[in-house]
């Protein structure tokens, strides 16, 4: 997993955004942040470079799991950024699909809709914590 300083860089940004999340977010930002960074991990723990070209039943298992919160998020949240969240986590379930399928999709293809939906899944975890973090300055109930 960090064999290259992209993948250190990746995780950094991963690890910033959660962290400001977690810090300045409110509950929906922390519930999504919390539940994306918990799956990030568990995904380094349980991929194989051995199923590199079948399905990683492990991982579509968490995606699917990471999709259901962000499904009940745009459900219950009163924010936007979760229906961004959702469609990208959807993005990443319907590769996970179209490898089970055979369809004759590059693997390189499947790993980079992965980690694209991955930065702006946690890019719109940011700006949602941005913008909630804001609200609360605005009406003086973020202590500082």
């Amino acid at each position: 997993m960090f064999e290259t300083v992209a993948a250190y860089i990746g995780a950094a940004f991963m690890v910033i955004v959660g962290m400001f999340a977690l810090l300045k977010g409110g509950e929906p930002e922390r519930i999504g942040a919390g539940t994306y960074l918990m799956a990030w991990f568990a995904s380094v723990l349980v991929q194989s470079n051995a199923g590199l070209m079948g399905v990683q039943w492990a991982m579509f298992a968490i995606d699917v799991a990471v999709l259901l919160v962000f499904i009940a998020m745009v459900w219950k949240a009163p924010r936007s950024w979760p229906v961004w969240a959702c469609a990208l986590q959807l993005l990443t379930v319907t590769s996970h699909v179209m490898i089970m399928l055979d369809l004759r999709t590059p693997v390189s293809a499947f790993y980079t809709v992965v980690n694209m939906t991955g930065y702006g899944i946690m890019l719109a975890i940011a700006i949602g914590t941005f913008w909630a973090w804001q609200e609360r300055r605005a009406i003086g109930a973020d202590a500082e």
